[in-house]
């Protein structure tokens, strides 16, 4: 599964100076100051700081500045993820439904997504969707995943329209309706989603 890069940027509420040395560590990562943005990150993700243990793992998921380690990054976003950070909770999805540094394990998968999920972020209602859909070590369920596209969707998120409008045309779990689809990739279309408007096109001809 492809997957975007999950948002590093959550609001929480930290201490002035909390949210002052990780405004300081994210100046220095967008400047690919890697070493000054982990100097910073790390006292704070020691201390229990869940935005700052999720961008650590981050960190050492992409091998920014460290040598790329999947368990160190697991390390981290559990850490974040046991505290209730949806973000955190996605990212460690991610590393059980892949199995980087983890066995591979989608009822794993499933929980930390379905854990973001019914905090109601869009992204974890995503990746939840596409689990079901494509039935990665869980059994398929299409009616399951057409729920959470859908929750996704609602909120806005393209991607999420788009697999939406994919299931709708296909008639995955729903009677096929090309006009529906049509609805759904032009709603992603809107956003700049690249997919979406190939897809719109195939979708108009079929309708006329």
């Amino acid at each position: 599964m492809k997957h975007i890069l999950v948002a590093l940027f959550f609001l929480l509420s930290l201490t002035a100076t909390g949210w002052a040395d990780y405004e300081s560590a994210m100046a220095a990562y967008k400047q690919a100051n890697y070493e000054a943005a982990l100097k910073e990150l790390r006292p704070l993700a020691e201390q229990g700081d869940a935005k700052a243990q999720n961008t650590l793992g981050w960190i050492h998921q992409q091998g920014q500045g460290v040598p790329q380690d999947y368990s160190e990054a697991r390390k981290w976003f559990r850490k974040a993820a046991d505290q209730g950070f949806a973000k955190a909770q996605i990212n460690l999805g991610i590393l059980y439904e892949d199995g980087l540094g983890v066995r591979q394990d989608g009822a794993e998968a499933l929980s930390w997504y379905q854990k973001a999920a019914d905090q109601g972020d869009a992204w974890g209602q995503n990746n939840l969707g596409m689990l079901y859909k494509e039935g990665k070590g869980i059994p398929q369920n299409y009616s399951e995943a057409l729920k959470w596209y859908r929750k996704a969707a609602d909120q806005g998120l393209a991607k999420a329209q788009f697999q939406l409008g994919l299931m709708v045309e296909q008639g995955l779990g729903v009677q096929q309706d090309s006009t529906e689809a049509s609805k759904w990739y032009q709603k992603a279309a809107d956003q700049g989603f690249e997919e979406a408007k190939s897809k719109l096109g195939t979708a108009k001809t079929k309708v006329q």
